[in-house]
This record gives C-alpha cells, structure tokens and sequence, in this order.
C-alpha cells in the first residue's frame, strides 16, 4: 500500500484551514483552532485511530464556533478522502464500541463513497464549559459530506455530557482505524463487488 497522506487547505471568508493526515501514523496530534473542547476530541482520533493530524485554523470566532467547527470538519473529510485514494486492500468497514464510566458509545463507518450520517445522541446538558453540543452534528455531517463514508453514531447511555462526547470520539478514532487497516486477503483488491467505492 502506498503512503496515505493529505493535505488540504480551504479558504472562505469565515475560516482559513490547512489539515493534514497520515492514516499510517502513531496518534500525533499537532492542532491549532481556537475551539479547545474540539482540540480535545481530535486528539482522541488521533490516539485512538493512530493517525496523524494536524490542523490550523483561523476563524470567526468573535461570531460564534459554528463556521470554524463545522469547516474543520469539512477540511478534514477532503484530507481523508485524498489519502484514503482508490481504497483498494482496505477493510472498508469499521465499529467500536467505547465507555467511559457510565457512559457508552459505538461508531460504525463504512468507507462507502456515499456520504451518510445517522447520529443518535441525547447529550444531558448543551453544553461542555463553552462548547455548544450542537456542533458535533455539523462536525461529522462535514467529514461525512466530504470523506464520502457513511457513519452511524450511537451513545447509548450517559449522564455525563463530557463523557458522552469522548466515548463518541473515542469510538470515530477506533472505527476509522479499523476501516482503513490492509486487509492481507484484500491486496490490490477493492472491497466491493461493484468493483468500485
């Protein structure tokens, strides 16, 4: 398998973002985006996923965290997407189930080329310290979008808001890792009768 990394970078008028990704890496997380409650969730993808990330971000933060969220999202979809390349010899599928105390979390991807997300969390409170909730919708409806991968979210239990995002995001780095591990029965193969993804 070739090396699988990316960099992307995406200017509007609300952010400037530059995302890097190596999918073969060992967690390092080199991240700089104003939002540190996210800052704290890419580095569960990061550890968890063993990928390397990094991601500067400059955005429009004295509006609100929305547009720079959701563009980080959306930036770091297209990184993947370019590294992942033809997804031949890859396990195409990915879950995890991870808790954290009382709460519990399972992710499952498919690195389908059609974009789908079905997220399904009560979170208790709205927000952690500052960080609206909200936002982790339009966190992965951006990476979905743009990583073509169809990804279902589930917690299934919690009380604690903090921890039902880290079991979350915990969970997204296990399954991603999964998804894009070789398969030595799938080399050279695409892990699709269409015989394309």
């Amino acid at each position: 398998m070739s090396e699988r990394k990316a960099r992307v970078e995406r200017n509007t008028l609300e952010t400037q973002i530059v995302a890097a990704v190596n999918l073969d890496g060992t967690g390092q997380l080199n991240v700089n985006i104003g939002v540190p409650f996210l800052e704290h969730m890419l580095d569960q993808i990061a550890r968890h996923g063993l990928i390397d990330l990094e991601i500067e971000a400059k955005g429009d933060l004295h509006i609100d965290d929305h547009h720079t969220v959701e563009d980080v999202g959306i930036t770091l979809g297209q990184a993947f997407a370019k590294a992942v390349g033809d997804k031949k010899g890859i396990r195409r599928y990915g879950h995890a189930y991870v808790p954290l105390d009382e709460s519990l979390s399972r992710v499952v991807i498919d690195f389908s080329g059609r974009p789908g997300l079905h997220m399904h969390v009560d979170f208790t409170r709205a927000t952690v310290g500052n960080f609206d909730v909200d936002l982790f919708q339009e966190f992965f409806q951006g990476f979905v979008n743009h990583a073509a991968v169809t990804l279902h979210i589930d917690n299934l239990r919690g009380t604690n808001t903090h921890h039902q995002a880290e079991t979350i995001f915990k969970a997204f780095g296990r399954a991603l890792r999964m998804a894009l591990e070789e398969d030595p029965r799938m080399t050279g193969m695409m892990p699709s009768t269409k015989g394309c993804l």
